[in-house]
């Protein structure tokens, strides 16, 4: 399985940016994986951001981004986003996506903290 991360850029405080991932493979089934988005800041650990189930019907988000960002999936593009609103400074970091093959609650798979497969990173810039 291939993730590929696209979207991020240099946005200023309060702005807004959508990030994409999409996922491929030889017998790649997207809607049997639950995905979601991680970040990394410089000289600071990855950490979990948000995740979405397979079917798209639930989501989980640490705290300090809910209300501000949104996880969806489009199944027929094999395609994950992240709508990201109200940016901070703070939230300046290179985003991840992972996923792995999973039927449960995207709460339980974070729980879990078996992710199988990553992709490339795209960085994120808030800044004025």
């Amino acid at each position: 399985v291939q993730l590929q991360a696209s979207g991020g850029g240099l946005v200023q405080p309060g702005g807004s940016l959508r990030l994409s991932c999409v996922a491929s493979g030889r017998t790649f089934i997207f809607s049997k994986y639950t995905l979601g988005w991680f970040r990394q800041a410089l000289g600071k650990e990855r950490e979990f951001v948000a995740a979405i189930n397979w079917s798209g019907s639930s989501t989980y988000y640490t705290d300090s981004v809910k209300g501000r960002f949104t996880m969806s999936r489009d199944n027929d593009k094999n395609t994950v986003y992240l709508q990201m609103n109200s940016l901070k400074p703070e939230d300046t970091a290179v985003y991840y996506c992972a996923a792995e093959e999973f039927r449960g609650s995207p709460r339980l798979w974070i729980q879990r903290g078996s992710m199988d497969y990553w992709g490339e990173g795209t960085l994120v810039t808030v800044s004025s």
